[in-house]
């Protein structure tokens, strides 16, 4: 068992910003399933060993970034990001996996969250592999991208797609065809990251922010989605002062999603 001694961790608040669909309250506790790997969370502490945490829990949950830091760059003047930050202080950016958040992310179009994790669970079991139990229940990994690329399109009609359907087949047999290297993305700058990711059916800018805050850790991202619009169209007539913000505009934006959802 690692117990996190910062402040800056609140699973809660991770599990409800928007940024990972398979990390979910369970009797007491919280399980993360993120590609092949699950984690128990009790409050702040991790259920894995040292190993474990120093291998992948460590830099998954961003535990060496001192979040304390990006609040105190907000001015008092600000009340609406002060009262966010405080509000939202706890989250951290996840750093995931860019397979599991390019499809995740395609799915999150205009799906309620609950939507969404219902939709990634059933992908999950019909073409991931079986990794474990939790509370007697079956879990499975995130589909591989053969695996993906290979699924019959009649069992993925199955999982509540819609209008997404073709964007997961074409991404999938994109990233299978090695069209798209997403390995290869981490060594791009931003606009060129960003380029590549919308040269796929289905993503336009706003997931493409997502993918490169959730995914490639860059958080000076900022994805801008109804929520968000609707905080700039509110607080920030004027304009949003993203140079006080400069490099970390995605943590901000984390803030501001989860205190304007919650409120």
């Amino acid at each position: 068992m690692i117990t996190i001694g910062s402040p800056d961790f609140d699973i809660r608040k991770i599990a409800d910003s928007g940024q990972c669909f398979r990390l979910n309250e369970k009797d007491g506790y919280y399980f993360n399933v993120a590609g092949d790997k699950t984690l128990r969370i009790y409050g702040n502490k991790l259920d894995c060993t040292k190993k474990e945490y120093n291998a992948f829990w460590k830099a998954y949950f961003d535990l060496e970034s001192d979040y304390s830091s990006y609040r105190e760059s907000i001015p008092e003047s600000d009340s609406f990001l002060s009262a966010a930050a405080d509000f939202g202080t706890g989250i951290r950016i996840l750093r995931q996996d860019p397979w599991e958040m390019l499809i995740t992310f395609i799915i999150s179009q205009r799906k309620n969250i609950p939507a969404i994790k219902a939709c990634v669970e059933k992908i999950c079991s019909l073409f991931g592999d079986e990794i474990g139990e939790d509370a007697g229940e079956t879990i499975y990994a995130f589909p591989t991208v053969s695996q993906l690329a290979a699924a019959d399109e009649k069992d993925l009609c199955t999982c509540s797609l819609g209008y997404r359907l073709p964007y997961i087949i074409s991404a999938a047999r994109m990233v299978d065809d090695g069209k798209l290297d997403l390995k290869m993305l981490y060594n791009y700058d931003n606009a060129a990251l960003l380029d590549a990711l919308m040269d796929v059916k289905g993503v336009g800018i706003k997931v493409a922010n997502c993918i490169a805050l959730f995914a490639y850790h860059r958080i000076d991202s900022f994805p801008i989605d109804v929520w968000i619009q609707r905080v700039l169209d509110q607080y920030y007539k004027d304009g949003f002062p993203f140079e006080l913000y400069k490099g970390f505009e995605g943590i901000m934006q984390q803030y501001m999603f989860y205190y304007i959802r919650n409120n």
